[in-house]
């Protein structure tokens, strides 16, 4: 590990390793410090992305997927099943091995990659930020000439840097989730279950891996988080729908929900990805979103090493890029979020029944949400916009 890089990436995520590719790319030094023992691991994802959501950032390798998703599944709560036929391909991925695959293409671009890396301080001086960490059990340090905060929902570099990254309790979701095996699931089907009794305030999903193998978990919003957990919420829910499941895995953790941060650089730092809450509040999805930052921060951020200005101000153009494109969809999705976390199981009955009959072709999310709206018309442009095409 030298002593000083251009970029140093706290955090080796997808926003993470994307940054490195982009920015080492364009000629920069950048080292990517993961506080774990290996990229990918542990895995807190429900694993979906769209087709289009991947080949946007990356050359789909056929190894990473999993599952190929084209069409989806609605369930209420009496068990009335919707089909939706989606027009975009749908991928269940392998994430340990994508997450490595991003780490190797950054490093083969010439980004330097240190995992149990676990940067505890950092401090600004002028031009430069030293980061203080034990690597491997070694205190060290490292200095950089921006730092890029990709630490995931509990950012400590945003936070030392000083963002304010606090999340009010019905903007974080708490998630579990579990790979099951010996289950009845249609392969090429990605399903959600919606009850306030299953999961309140948010849904319950079933991503198949395969045959007889899918990714089942489940997000509960804050707001409604009481002395249930998620985990106790997906236990429950398992026992009822799969109980001759075999349980292969099974994780837990905290998803943002909320808008990004309206802050996204400073003088020499900028925050991508979970750290900048840059994550579709609707679905809880943030792969594809992190990618974009990711590509987005990297690029500016080397671009500015070359011109010698790493102030806020220069940095800045990552945040307008972002602000113009994906930040206003994310806003949209907020309001959405915002209006569906207060939807009752009447309520989807009644989305139910209002498509009954319906073919999955005939099914669209425009039609989904224009019935679910149509109570609160203000959310029609917003769904208009966000799922045109859809």
């Amino acid at each position: 590990m030298k002593k000083h890089y251009n970029i140093a990436i706290v955090g080796g995520g997808p926003a993470g390793t994307t940054a490195a590719r982009f920015a080492t790319s364009q000629g920069a030094s950048v080292v990517v410090l993961e506080r774990d023992r290996e990229i990918g691991v542990p895995v807190r994802c429900a694993e979906g992305i769209s087709k289009e959501g991947l080949t946007k950032y990356v050359d789909i390798n056929p190894n990473w997927i999993a599952g190929t998703i084209t069409d989806f599944g609605f369930i209420s709560p009496s068990g009335k099943m919707v089909v939706f036929h989606s027009p975009t391909i749908g991928y269940i991925l392998h994430r340990r091995l994508f997450d490595h695959a991003l780490a190797e293409i950054a490093a083969d671009m010439g980004a330097e990659i240190y995992t149990k890396a676990y940067v505890h301080g950092l401090r600004r001086d002028g031009s430069k930020t030293t980061l203080y960490l034990r690597h491997i059990g070694t205190e060290t340090e490292v200095e950089a000439d921006i730092v890029i905060a990709a630490d995931g929902i509990e950012s400590r570099i945003a936070h030392l840097a000083g963002f304010n990254t606090k999340l009010s309790p019905k903007d974080v979701e708490p998630c579990a989730q579990m790979q099951l095996a010996n289950i009845d699931v249609n392969p090429n089907r990605g399903d959600f279950y919606l009850s306030n009794n299953w999961a309140p305030g948010g849904y319950v999903w079933a991503f198949p891996k395969g045959e007889n193998t899918a990714n089942v978990g489940l997000g509960i919003s804050g707001k409604y988080a009481g002395n249930k957990s998620a985990l106790e919420y997906l236990k429950d829910f398992v026992a009822e729908k799969f109980p001759k499941a075999s349980i292969l895995t099974t994780t837990a953790g905290g998803v943002p929900v909320a808008k990004a941060l309206d802050k996204l650089v400073g003088d020499g730092l900028m925050v991508i990805g979970d750290a900048a809450h840059q994550v579709n509040p609707l679905t809880g999805g943030g792969i594809s979103t992190a990618m974009a930052a990711g590509k987005m921060a990297g690029s500016v951020a080397a671009s500015a090493v070359k011109d010698k200005d790493i102030s806020a101000k220069r940095l800045s153009e990552y945040q307008k890029q972002w602000d113009k494109t994906i930040g206003k969809d994310i806003k949209r999705l907020y309001r959405l979020k915002e209006w569906a976390i207060n939807l009752t199981d009447t309520d989807y009955e009644d989305i139910a029944r209002s498509l009954d009959g319906l073919t999955p072709e005939q099914v669209t999310l425009v039609k989904i949400f224009k019935q679910a709206v149509k109570k609160k018309p203000s959310l029609v442009i917003d769904v208009l916009k966000v799922f045109a095409g859809f």
